[in-house]
């Protein structure tokens, strides 16, 4: 049921009384938005925030407005400040994860990936990418997404959308995308640990591991060393292709890199209890062996030793390939952090579903980052909270500000 605004179109937002402003909801905002420079800009981020929360269906700007306001000019409003507006997002994106964090010990931090189809070459960073999940190729944008394992819940704070080449090299796609001159192209595994290093500057002192599964990305061993060199642990997904030594041949002579595949079947099989997020609990089979990973620099401090697990499916076949630091927690426990990666595929689903994560062209690169901000505050609100948006808001700002010519005021 849509629930439309109970204040009167003609009523300034800074007219409404304080008793519309107490409550979740509102106490929610005014944290995450407090770094917003304008108040015009705040409130229309409340509204747009109180549409994605209780518009039904698609997520159009159109029905977002409508959901939240009576006012004809509502529409152009909400578009401005989610196309337009020069808010930065990161400042909101750093207190999402800091209410986050005050509604559950943190279990995890968790690297998944939000494919979003495009028709057409204009939405910024389009592409065409296999997508491992469907076993097809898509047109589309690819979004990295950091994500807080809080009990069952893995919750989004953070994005990066990956740009191919082309799209930094090009100047008048960046010019026409508005993509900042600091930005440049990344690889996934890059992009992947700078994620790690924002929640790093982010959060408090933590020891959740890292988890993701970069099972198709070829440069995983890149990501898996600067993890380590932040001494940070992990269970990530590899690809079976990884080459691996085994612990101790570091001699003159010594064998070869092996693939982690290969290398696995000299491992032991363990039966070990795997306990997903929501408490439930399965009998795996499990085969593990030690690694190092080749390539360590002559002379550098000798490496410590990872573990390759994998389930082992019917008639013997190894399922997904994992690489962990935690070499020294229970095989049970670690293989128990190995199905967190599900909670954010589960995540960017719900958000598709509920909460409009596909419902935006996505043209700017500020655009983009602006509704992934959105987006993801609504997502994280609904599900820490389980409360819906107060009936009374102050949910019908005044337009944007226009100069003497009547153009957007929105320095």
């Amino acid at each position: 049921m849509v629930v439309p605004c109970a204040l009167p179109t003609s009523t300034p937002v800074s007219e409404v009384p304080e008793t519309h402003l107490a409550s979740p909801f509102g106490d929610f905002t005014d944290q995450v938005f407090q770094n917003l420079r304008r108040a015009d800009q705040r409130r229309w981020a409340g509204a747009y925030l109180a549409g994605l929360l209780i518009t039904p269906g698609k997520k159009s700007v159109r029905r977002l407005a409508g959901a939240v306001s009576a006012s004809p000019t509502a529409v152009q409003s909400l578009r401005q400040f989610v196309s337009l507006s020069p808010w930065d997002w990161d400042p909101v994106m750093r207190e999402l994860t800091r209410w986050a964090q005050g509604h559950g010990r943190v279990s995890t931090w968790a690297i998944g990936r939000a494919v979003l189809p495009k028709r057409g070459d204009r939405s910024v960073g389009v592409h065409r990418y296999f997508d491992p999940s469907s076993g097809r190729t898509l047109n589309c944008q690819l979004g990295l997404g950091a994500f807080l394992g809080i009990g069952a819940l893995q919750v989004p704070v953070d994005w990066r959308l990956l740009l191919p080449a082309p799209w930094t090299e090009d100047t008048q796609l960046r010019r026409r995308a508005r993509i900042p001159d600091e930005i440049d192209h990344r690889p996934l595994w890059a992009q992947a640990l700078d994620l790690v290093d924002t929640l790093e500057a982010r959060t408090a002192p933590t020891s959740a591991p890292v988890v993701a599964d970069m099972s198709d990305d070829p440069d995983v061993a890149l990501f898996l060393r600067g993890l380590s060199q932040r001494a940070r642990d992990f269970v990530v997904a590899v690809p079976q292709h990884l080459k691996v030594l085994p612990v101790g041949e570091r001699t003159p002579g010594a064998p070869e890199p092996v693939s982690a595949r290969a290398h696995i079947s000299s491992g032991n099989i363990d039966s070990v209890l795997v306990t997903a997020p929501d408490g439930r609990q399965q009998h795996t089979q499990v085969r593990s062996v030690l690694v190092r990973l080749p390539g360590a620099r002559p002379g550098a401090t000798p490496e410590y030793p990872y573990r390759v697990f994998t389930e082992v499916l019917p008639e013997g076949r190894p399922g997904a390939m994992w690489l962990t630091s935690l070499t020294h927690q229970r095989l049970d426990n670690v293989a128990s952090l190995a199905t967190h990666r599900t909670g954010t595929t589960t995540a960017v689903a719900g958000m598709e579903r509920h909460f409009g994560l596909l419902d935006f062209e996505g043209r700017s690169f500020p655009g983009w980052y602006h509704h992934m901000t959105l987006v993801s505050a609504a997502y994280t609100y609904q599900r820490l909270t389980h409360r819906p948006v107060p009936r009374h808001m102050p949910c019908c700002p005044a337009p944007f500000p226009r100069n003497s010519q009547g153009q957007l005021h929105l320095v």
